[in-house]
């Protein structure tokens, strides 16, 4: 298996997508937790340099990563029949992965999306097939405009830099830190990326919640094996 830390030969910088946005930045207090001042600040300055290394991947190189990341998330999902399975819908240079979301119907499972319905609230998850109706959700994301609510049983989450133990560092609206806490315990956490965005820590909080693998084009990072 490939180290995470594997990538493709460099290549130069093709057009950038729109600027970076840092959405919302974890509240320094907010209901129960305190969130420690110097690690909110480190986080946004760390949250744009790496949105900008991902942003300046060309969109053809991204696709070719991409499809790399589907092969290693099939290795690492192994046999999905009979599951729910949460994707995403990619924003600002994330591993596009519908492609991927759309057969897995075919391959036995149902795919669901994440909706947010509110701020300092978990997501919620709707099913989607493909070819049905997506209306703009929050920051313009598509969400499906109807389907079930379902609880999944698998959970891909868009990282914008992990650690090796993990952790996952967000866009710091706390969305899915607070959705994967409140899921049972069985669940599976995913986080999707590039190797590029590999870090050496994200500084865990006591609200963070490490992903049981992380997934690259460079292959699956374990935590146990990593941490």
């Amino acid at each position: 298996m490939k180290s995470a830390n594997d990538n493709e030969a460099g290549e130069p910088a093709g057009e950038f997508a729109s600027p970076p946005c840092l959405m919302h930045e974890f509240d320094l207090v907010s209901g129960e937790r305190v969130v420690d001042r110097d690690v909110v600040r480190w986080r946004k300055a760390e949250r744009e340099r790496l949105i900008g290394l991902r942003l300046a991947i060309p969109a053809a190189r991204r696709k070719r990563l991409s499809a790399k990341i589907i092969e290693h998330l099939d290795e690492a999902l192994g046999d999905i029949t009979g599951l729910t399975v949460s994707g995403y819908w990619a924003f600002q240079g994330e591993p596009d992965l519908r492609p991927w979301m759309e057969v897995l119907e075919r391959r036995g499972a149902l795919c669901a999306l994440p909706v947010v319905v509110q701020r300092r609230a978990p997501l919620v998850f709707r099913s989607w097939r493909a070819g049905e109706a997506l209306e703009p959700g929050v920051w313009n994301i598509p969400v499906p405009a109807g389907g079930l609510h379902v609880t999944p049983d698998i959970v891909i989450a868009p990282v914008v830099g992990f650690d090796p133990a993990g952790y996952r560092l967000g866009y710091g609206g706390g969305f899915f830190d607070r959705t994967l806490a409140a899921m049972p315990r069985q669940t599976r956490f995913v986080g999707v990326g590039y190797a590029r965005q590999a870090i050496r820590t994200i500084y865990p909080q006591d609200h963070d919640v490490a992903m049981d693998v992380v997934v690259t084009e460079g292959g699956i990072v374990s935590p146990a094996a990593g941490a």
